[in-house]
C-alpha cells in the first residue's frame, strides 16, 4: 500500500508513524514543501521516500495535513491526480468550505472528508508521536458521496489506528467544532497576550504563573499558520462563539463589580458540571 502523507508535521507525521506500525505492507511518501521537514521525517524513519505531487498517480492512500486553506487551493489538483482507486482524506478542522469546494469534481467519490479530534501544541516533524490517535473521536462528513470500497479503506484504516467514528454533516460540525476546539484556542491565544503586554518581566510571569495559568495557555503555543487559516474558514460560528464568550465575560464582570460573590459562586458550581461530562479526557 503506497501512502502519501502531504504535510510532515504533527498530524501528517503521526498518521505515518501510525499507519506504517499498522500496516506492515504500507510504503510512506512525504510530500511538503519544507525540505528540512522532509529530512527530518526521513531520519527520524516515519517516511520511507521524499516525493512530490505529481507522483500520486501511484498512490493508494494520501493523507493531507496541511492548514485548511491550502488544502482548499490543492485539493481539486490531487483528485485530478490519483488513480480511481485511490482514496485521499485530509484531516482539517474545518469541512464545510472544503467540501463545496469540490462537490462537482468528477473525482468526488475518491475524497472522504475527515477530522480527527486530536493533537498537542507543537508541530514539525520532531513533534509527531506515536498512538496520537488511538481512542480519538474521528468525525466523518458527507461519507455517503465516497465510492464505498474507498470507505471501506478508511474505515479499516481509523479502525487500526484505534480511532472512534461519528458521523456528521460539515455545517454542524463546523459549528460545533467553533464552540469545543476553536474558541479554547482563541481563549488561550487571547490569555496569553493580556499576560504579556501586562507582565512586561518575563520572569515574573514565569515565578509566579502556577499550573492552572499554564494549563490554559498551552493552547497559545499552536501553530498561527494553522490557526488563522481555521478563524478565516469558521468566521461566522467563530464570531457567534466569541459573541456568547464576551456575553458571559461581561456578566462575570459585572457580578463582581456588584459584590454579588453569591452569584458567582452559582455560576462556577452550575459550571462545575463540565467535569462529569469531560470525565476520563486527558
Amino acid at each position: 500500500m503506497n501512502v502519501f502523507v502531504i504535510g510532515i508535521g504533527l498530524i501528517g507525521g503521526s498518521f505515518a508513524i501510525d499507519i506504517k506500525a499498522a500496516f506492515n505492507e504500507a510504503k510512506v511518501y512525504g510530500i511538503d514543501n519544507n525540505t528540512k521537514h522532509l529530512d527530518d521525517a526521513l531520519s527520524l524513519g516515519f517516511i520511507d521516500y521524499k516525493s512530490k505531487i505529481d507522483d500520486l498517480a501511484n498512490a493508494d492512500v494520501v493523507v493531507i495535513a496541511i492548514p485548511v486553506d491550502a488544502t482548499v487551493e490543492i485539493l481539486p489538483s490531487i483528485l485530478d491526480k490519483v488513480p480511481d482507486n485511490c482514496l485521499v482524506f485530509d484531516a482539517g478542522s474545518t469541512k464545510k468550505k472544503l467540501c463545496n469546494t469540490i462537490s462537482d469534481h468528477k473525482k468526488r467519490r475518491n475524497y472522504l472528508a475527515v477530522h480527527p479530534i486530536a493533537g498537542t501544541e507543537f508541530s514539525g516533524p520532531q513533534a509527531a508521536i506515536a498512538n496520537l490517535y488511538r481512542g480519538k473521536t474521528n468525525i466523518i462528513c458527507e461519507v455517503e458521496k465516497t465510492a464505498f470500497k474507498l470507505q471501506e479503506r478508511g474505515m479499516e484504516i481509523f479502525s487500526r489506528l484505534g480511532m472512534r467514528i461519528r458521523y456528521m454533516d460539515p455545517g454542524s460540525h463546523d459549528k460545533h467544532i467553533a464552540y469545543v476546539s476553536h474558541l479554547s484556542h482563541i481563549s488561550s491565544f487571547m490569555l496569553g497576550k493580556t499576560v504579556i503586554e501586562k507582565e512586561k518581566n518575563e520572569r515574573d510571569i514565569f515565578d509566579m504563573a502556577g499550573s492552572g495559568f499554564a494549563s490554559t495557555v498551552r493552547l497559545a503555543k499552536s501553530s498561527p499558520a494553522m490557526w488563522a487559516p481555521i478563524f478565516k474558514h469558521n468566521k461566522e460560528n467563530v464570531i457567534e462563539t466569541l459573541e456568547e464568550y464576551i456575553i458571559n465575560l461581561t456578566q462575570f464582570k459585572e457580578l463582581i463589580e456588584k459584590d454579588d460573590f453569591s452569584a458567582i459562586y452559582k455560576e462556577m458550581e452550575n459550571t462545575n458540571h463540565i467535569k462529569t461530562i469531560l470525565k476520563g479526557i486527558v
